[in-house]
């Protein structure tokens, strides 16, 4: 079943092409990574699905889909008196969302009192991180958009932040498509992939595109990762 179809969607600014001609589809409970070097229109295309850029062409949305988002890295102020608890209140009482509601999110992402009270500017960038998920998962959306989510973390913290979304998708039944630059965690968590600069290079299972050949034209130069055994 697909929950997202794109047909022909073009994104320009200043009359320059930043997506060109892209059409896929995404099936329900998918993985779909989006990879590409600096400047591709891998976030454009995050925020034209959500409708904070426009376009031509067509994005058509399988009913009753709620859309999660989390973003890359925010900087937050260590002076701001706010913390997630702050968050996750405001953001349920302008959704008339229930108390018992975040408590179910803090037990899906595994939050503890300590993070959840503590001020987000003091929040390590693992801890940030799954704040935010948390903040997107609010709600229960079926698909999450997730921006490199992990693009400001040592490598322990983004394993540990890529084993939760992975988690999230089996448990909660949420289709996620992630913009990643680490193609050993494409490698090992997506479902497909879609090889974007500017226009769609590839689109598929990650063994049918990160090949060699298919990187050299995507990037320029020959991408070199480690494959993760895996099963889907």
């Amino acid at each position: 079943m697909e929950i997202l179809s794109i047909k022909d969607l073009t994104v320009e600014f200043d009359h320059q092409p930043v997506i060109q001609d892209l059409s896929l589809e995404v099936s329900k409970g998918e993985n779909l990574a989006i990879i590409g070097p600096n400047g591709s229109g891998k976030t454009v295309l995050l925020k034209t699905l959500l409708g904070m850029i426009p376009y031509q062409g067509k994005i058509l949305w399988a009913p009753g889909v709620k859309i999660g988002y989390v973003p890359q890295r925010i900087d937050a102020d260590r002076y701001l008196p706010i913390n997630l608890l702050d968050l996750l209140k405001a953001k349920a009482e302008i959704t008339g969302l229930h108390t018992k509601d975040i408590r179910a999110v803090l037990d899906v992402v595994e939050i503890n009192k300590k993070i959840l009270t503590t001020p987000v500017g003091h929040l390590s960038g693992g801890q940030f991180q799954k704040a935010l998920i948390a903040f997107a998962l609010l709600g229960n959306p079926n698909l999450i958009l997730f921006d490199e989510p992990t693009a400001s973390l040592d490598q322990l913290s983004e394993e540990r932040i890529y084993e939760l979304v992975s988690e999230l998708q089996k448990k909660e039944d949420i289709t996620v498509v992630l913009v990643s630059h680490d193609l050993s965690v494409v490698s090992q968590y997506a479902t497909k992939v879609l090889c974007l600069n500017k226009e769609k290079i590839c689109f598929g299972t990650p063994e049918m595109t990160l090949k060699p050949e298919i990187l050299d034209e995507l990037y320029g130069r020959h991408q070199k990762y480690y494959h993760h055994q895996h099963d889907h």
